[in-house]
């Protein structure tokens, strides 16, 4: 959980540009957690020279997110199953 805000003040304090795309306070802003999702961090700033820091902090992020979307998910599919069984 700690490493999105990590990688949040990595972007800050080193990609304006992505700063200015994701917007002040990314931390659940949709546009963001797209951003994340997509893995568009492996092509910032640079694809060429893409940053190795942001990368090893945004790549665990993205699959906490995963991980949390698919739980939500399940839940949803298991109220389904409970709500069809009564």
């Amino acid at each position: 959980m700690i490493f999105w805000p990590l990688a949040l003040v990595h972007i800050r304090d080193r990609h304006p540009q992505i700063t200015a795309r994701l917007g002040k306070g990314a931390f659940l802003k949709p546009r963001a957690l797209l951003w994340l999702l997509r893995g568009d961090y492996r092509n910032e700033p640079d694809p060429a020279r893409p940053d190795r820091n942001l990368s090893g902090l945004a790549t665990p992020s993205r699959i906490s997110l995963l991980v949390i979307l698919g739980g939500i998910a399940m839940g949803v599919v298991l109220w389904l199953v409970a709500k069809g069984m009564q």
